[in-house]
């Protein structure tokens, strides 16, 4: 049993951090901070070709006559002048030289598959940055060597199409031009490159974001302290204990998940395994606001107007549109959500009104126009109890819906959510979406996580103890 448990440690990351002086934290060389940002860029990639199934790699093209094309080729031309002044003085300044030899470098990178590792130690030798820095501040940095090599390397990597594109590099003599022309053919390389891996990526894009995180991890081994937190309040909140009293896996995790979709923006500490969903979800709790808000004002209209009429569905249908035309754009702040609700409930109670005169029955009282409206106007607070109980019936059916998988869940919903199922149910399986593949990909270093939250290393040891006294 003990080879089985240790064979089961093996497979899980390694979460350990490294010992270091509290007050003086690890340095990182240069070089590793590039070899960090390089990493965390590839796996932003393959984030974005994994999530984004519509996402195609192409030259961004804008307007000729727009700001932002004006402003980028002000800011690129100007760069290259300045390279080309410092290379023009007496002695050359290789400032903005180097600079460009480091993005080409860490492109070249990108280039090369990672189980070619001849090219790539040759790639570092020929550019050490570090090297290239100090010929540079000596001037006597080689720049016409160093662009042969970095040409050549591209011709081993470029497709069929390509290659009068690095034929004319060969054909071009000033360096600046040259290396401007080696930027763009390298980022037109890297694009066609990505378009080839994509169906690659997508099949593979588990493992191989959870390797690349487990790269960075080994580099950066406090990158777990936000993601740790955020389980930790998830566990902390969790209704659902197992037999030793502490929730069971899968409910933390489900809670955390939805946690993300009412998360705190001023909270900063978002957790690191997410980040990288995180507009995507920022987008779903903003609908899950609106779907909240909906579900509420038409409880509140329900109970007020009466299951006869409130039941029509020519009625319930114009509820709906009228809900979502004065809501829009208006959830995102309180200030502007009050207001919007303050003339969303006179809207409403004239279409009660005009709805139950239509059915031969009398107007709202007074006093109960005045009591719709307030109670709807009063949704603006976050602790309103109808809204409070809707919006955690929604939440309640997310984790439930996460927990069954959407082919088998079957919920019975109170009335307000069943009007809103379809918007609930779009929702819910875009959310799934996210949730699931973040958990294939990041499972691994949850569960350690989660089962120190469950069982502290000193409770593990006591029990160990226990069980070796008996």
């Amino acid at each position: 049993m003990a080879n089985q448990g240790d064979k089961a440690a093996d497979d899980l990351p390694r979460l350990e951090k490294r010992e270091s002086p509290p007050e003086s934290p690890p340095t990182t060389s240069s070089s590793g901070l590039m070899e960090l940002e390089n990493r965390i860029s590839s796996m932003k990639l393959a984030h974005e070709i994994t999530m984004n199934r519509e996402l195609c790699f192409k030259l961004q093209e804008t307007p000729m006559d727009s700001l932002v094309n004006r402003e980028t080729e002000f800011n690129k031309r100007a760069f290259w002048e300045a390279l080309q002044e410092q290379l023009n003085s007496d002695p050359p300044n290789y400032t903005h030289a180097v600079t460009v030899l480091k993005k080409i470098k860490i492109t070249l990178q990108s280039l090369v598959l990672p189980q070619n590792i001849r090219q790539r130690s040759q790639i570092d030798e020929v550019l050490d940055m570090e090297l290239i820095q100090q010929e540079a501040d000596h001037g006597v940095l080689d720049l016409h060597r160093l662009m042969r090599f970095i040409i050549n390397t591209m011709a081993s990597h470029c497709a069929p199409y390509e290659d009068q594109e690095i034929q004319a590099l060969s054909d071009l003599k000033d360096p600046v031009e040259l290396l401007r022309n080696i930027i763009r053919v390298l980022e037109l390389m890297l694009r066609g490159m990505l378009n080839f891996l994509r169906p690659f990526l997508l099949q593979q894009s588990v493992q191989y974001k959870r390797d690349a995180f487990q790269k960075i991890l080994d580099m950066r081994p406090d990158i777990l302290d936000n993601t740790t937190a955020w389980l930790q309040a998830a566990a902390s909140e969790s209704d659902s204990p197992s037999p030793d009293g502490h929730g069971p896996v899968n409910d933390i995790l489900n809670r955390a998940y939805v946690r993300l979709l009412h998360w705190d923006p001023q909270d900063r500490k978002y957790p690191e395994t997410v980040l990288m969903n995180k507009p995507r979800l920022d987008a779903l709790g903003l609908r899950l606001k609106m779907l909240v808000l909906e579900a509420s004002v038409l409880q509140l209209t329900k109970a007020q107007s009466g299951d006869a009429v409130f039941f029509l569905q020519e009625f319930v249908g114009k509820l709906r549109q009228t809900i979502t035309a004065l809501l829009e754009h208006s959830h995102t702040r309180d200030e502007n959500l009050k207001g919007a609700l303050l003339g969303l409930g006179e809207k409403i109670l004239q279409q009660v009104n005009d709805t139950l005169k239509s059915q031969g029955q009398a107007a709202l009282s007074q006093e109960n126009q005045d009591l719709l409206k307030g109670q709807i106007c009063d949704l603006w607070k976050h602790n309103n109890p109808v809204r409070t109980v809707i919006g955690e019936r929604v939440q309640d059916y997310l984790r439930a819906m996460l927990q069954a998988g959407p082919a088998k869940f079957r919920l019975k919903l109170p009335v307000p959510l069943r009007l809103v199922r379809a918007s609930l149910t779009e929702l819910g399986t875009a959310f799934g979406q996210i949730v699931h593949f973040n958990q294939a990909v990041f499972g691994p270093f949850y569960t350690p996580i989660v089962q120190n939250l469950q069982f502290p290393p000193g409770e593990a040891e006591a029990g160990d103890n226990s069980s070796s006294a008996e």
